[in-house]
């Protein structure tokens, strides 16, 4: 038993030790939003357990620290996103033109996805390291705030922004 706590009490320390936080007023938050159309691939779709997936058209917009970009169609959503408009939904002849002998095929399907960034300056500086959604909305809210950063392990991601009141930057 304490073997077992002196061990998790050093991958702890380690892991904490692997974070830093960092102070920057030069910050932009992104969000790419995406639409991407989707058929999946099978010689029996109801049993399949991995399908064969095949990508078809695919529309994505920029957003930066919330504000709504040109080209915008769609949003603000329920997180604050702008979305682009739909791309083209396969045809049947398309999705056909993909089918190997004897496979069935999926209804195509409408993805959306998302994916956050952060880009920062400490001093000469420039990083853009990958975020999540709360982490983004969190820049959005503090734009153009100075914000004290909490990297993740290996200091590869952003866990937390939180605004920093009167830090002289």
């Amino acid at each position: 038993m304490r073997q077992t706590f002196l061990l998790l009490t050093g991958m702890l320390s380690i892991l904490l030790s692997s974070c830093s936080t960092l102070i920057t007023n030069q910050y932009e938050a992104t969000a790419v939003a995406c639409y991407t159309w989707q058929v999946k691939y099978a010689y029996d779709l109801s049993n399949e357990k991995l399908p064969r997936l095949e990508t078809f058209a695919t529309k994505c917009l920029l957003n930066r620290n919330g504000i709504k970009p040109s080209g915008a169609i769609i949003g603000p959503d329920d997180r604050g996103l702008w979305w682009p408009t739909l791309p083209p939904r396969p045809s049947v002849d398309e999705v056909e033109q993909r089918k190997h002998s004897q496979e069935q095929a999926s209804q195509p399907e409408l993805l959306k996805t998302v994916e956050y960034k952060l880009t920062y300056t400490v001093g000469e500086q420039q990083r853009t390291l990958p975020t999540n959604y709360q982490v983004y909305r969190e820049v959005v809210k503090a734009y153009p705030t100075p914000l004290q950063l909490t990297l993740g392990i290996g200091n590869n991601s952003v866990q937390k922004a939180e605004p920093v009141a009167n830090t002289g930057l």
